[in-house]
């Protein structure tokens, strides 16, 4: 790791919504944060033109928040609500002032966001192999669990995939529906959860894509909620499964076979050269169906519960997700 030189903090850190006119520096620094911990050459170019801050900020300003030391950005964290689940990150800080406990700062508001929600199964994704990490959340009643793979495959030419609706196609009178059955398939694999603001927040922000996967009756088999393309999560050349999954029960796992192919059928109209998608591994079938069709791990991290459950990862779930 490239060496940093340490600034000591001379006032004490204040923390507070992240504010529209401070989103270049707190991606900056969000940057050079990753950057530097993985040990890159250049460490402000890191995610290339991935866009996390910007668009979790867009998404909800309310659950996003800055820390500052004489007025200065040093640092970010963003909550996201997803019904009965909660999930945080990025937590970045400012190299220099790692170790010094801006982190703990950053997490008080986004555990005051999640007592406000009323979220029952609370979780984020960190490295590993890295103590500290570990040792900071653990403070917060998180517990790790099973590793999650980050997971990248060159995108193929398939077929059209029968029954596929796009929510961006959908007139505003048939999305509240849309909405509804997409919260009863969620629903379906774990109580409360919700993924209505992910959704309505690609569509606003003109991100990527929502496929709705129609089953032979009135219920869905699938949704995907997709970052597509330079200014989302997924960055150039890539189509980003943030969110996917199947309805539980008998054929959930050709319901997912369908979906990853829906996925990749948007990235082929898209023009979009690779397919990322993260799963935990213990989602066991899941993850052993993607390594089939191809997908390889760039990146591997471990995510962590609170409380030390395994909510949705369990081997019966077919779900992709990676809560960066």
């Amino acid at each position: 790791m490239p060496s940093r030189k340490r600034t000591s903090v001379a006032a004490s850190v204040s923390v507070g919504p992240l504010a529209e006119p401070d989103l270049d520096r707190a991606d900056e620094i969000f940057r050079v944060a990753f950057g530097t911990f993985l040990g890159v050459p250049e460490p402000e170019t890191f995610f290339g033109t991935a866009d996390y801050v910007r668009t979790r900020w867009a998404a909800d300003p309310h659950a996003a928040f800055a820390a500052t030391v004489e007025g200065e950005v040093v640092g970010s964290n963003f909550a996201a609500d997803w019904g009965s689940v909660g999930y945080f990150g990025p937590l970045t800080v400012r190299p220099d002032l790692w170790d010094q406990g801006i982190g703990r700062h950053l997490m008080e508001p986004v555990m005051a966001c999640f007592d406000t929600w009323e979220n029952r199964h609370l979780g984020l994704f960190t490295f590993s192999h890295s103590p500290k990490h570990l040792e900071l959340y653990r403070r917060y009643g998180f517990w790790p669990r099973f590793l999650t793979a980050i997971m990248k495959k060159q995108v193929a030419v398939s077929a059209a995939v029968p029954g596929r609706v796009l929510y961006g196609e959908l007139t505003a009178a048939e999305r509240p529906e849309a909405l509804n059955l997409s919260r009863a398939l969620t629903e379906s694999v774990y109580d409360g959860l919700s993924l209505d603001r992910e959704i309505m927040a690609t569509q606003a922000q003109g991100l990527g894509e929502s496929i709705l996967l129609e089953g032979s009756d009135s219920d869905l088999d699938g949704l995907a909620v997709c970052h597509c393309g330079a200014g989302s999560e997924a960055g150039e050349d890539v189509c980003f499964v943030k969110f996917g999954a199947v309805r539980p029960g008998p054929d959930s796992a050709d319901r997912f076979e369908r979906l990853l192919t829906a996925c990749e059928q948007l990235a082929t109209e898209k023009g979009l050269g690779q397919l990322d998608a993260g799963v935990n591994l213990a989602r066991q079938d899941a993850y052993r169906r993607m390594v089939d069709r191809g997908f390889r791990t760039w990146l591997q991290g471990v995510t962590m519960h609170k409380p030390n459950e395994p909510g949705y990862s369990h081997s019966d779930a077919y779900v992709i997700d990676d809560w960066r």
